[in-house]
């Protein structure tokens, strides 16, 4: 990972953060609205019923030793560890969400089960076979090297165990390459929420296939969460998410502002929410 980048996604999460966990609670990801995307629920509600669909979805019944990679500031690992009643490790290039992480495991009374670092997903500093379910929810697509950091997740697996991973793609362009236009939008999206790029769904799969995962699963959910970004941005025009906006700084005010990016990216079937799972 470039020093530029690596930095362009410390600051980001460091400056945002803090007003996400504000407005929009623990759990930095999208939530699930029914595989038609059209129950309605509370907005934390549908991220917990996100973890619990994805669980349920690769198999997951028991866990004794999690890596959360992309940790945010806890939210999937300080809910795994207890549902499992496991240990959990939550990494992520930010130091400020690291603290964080860890302020809300005292909180939660699960010190002892949780520990954060900031650490490189595509260097991680764990020994081969530490894990028996690696979470990447989210977080893939700030990885410049997709392959090097699912290579990563593999090392760090222990044989038999299971990786979940989640992550923002663009269509499949098996039948047709994606326009001009499409290419512009997607880079919008990265420049504003400081990615290197994203690919699709299928070549995660051959990523998957080379390392060699097995019983590699994959799946499009992007209808049941596309409706995430217009709860996102009904309650970023509130007066507590407008003043927070404003001491957050320009990088999380552009993100704000740029929110619609994400809400077309869906609507015109460019931007896809893309599952993984499989076993070492």
């Amino acid at each position: 990972m470039s020093a530029t980048l690596y930095k362009q996604i410390q600051q980001f999460y460091d400056a945002s953060s803090g007003l996400w966990e504000q407005i929009w609670g623990e759990h930095m990801h999208h939530g699930y609205y029914g595989a038609d995307g059209i129950e309605k629920k509370d907005r934390r509600q549908a991220q917990i019923d996100l973890i619990e669909e994805l669980l349920n979805w690769a198999g997951v019944q028991a866990a004794d030793n999690i890596l959360d990679v992309g940790c945010g500031i806890g939210g999937s690992s300080l809910y795994l560890a207890q549902k499992f009643n496991a240990k959990a490790t939550g990494i992520t290039l930010s130091p400020v969400q690291a603290a964080r992480a860890t302020e809300r495991a005292m909180e939660a009374n699960l010190s002892l089960k949780t520990q954060f670092q900031v650490a490189n997903a595509q260097a991680m500093p764990f020994a081969d076979d530490s894990f028996d379910l690696v979470w990447s929810l989210e977080s893939g697509e700030h990885m410049p090297d997709k392959t090097k950091f699912l290579q990563e997740c593999y090392r760090v697996l222990k044989p038999g165990g299971k990786l979940i991973m989640v992550t923002w793609c663009h269509r499949p362009t098996d039948e047709s390459p994606l326009t001009a236009d499409e290419e512009k939008h997607l880079q919008d999206i990265y420049r504003v929420y400081c990615l290197p790029y994203v690919i699709s769904l299928p070549e995660y799969e051959a990523i998957a296939h080379q390392l060699p995962l097995d019983n590699i699963r994959t799946a499009d959910w992007s209808t049941a969460v596309a409706p995430f970004w217009n709860v996102v941005i009904d309650s970023a025009f509130t007066p507590q998410a407008f003043w927070g906006l404003l001491n957050a700084g320009w990088t999380t005010i552009q993100g704000a502002l740029s929110l619609g990016l994400m809400r077309r990216g869906y609507q015109r079937g460019l931007i896809r929410f893309g599952l993984l799972c499989g076993n070492k």
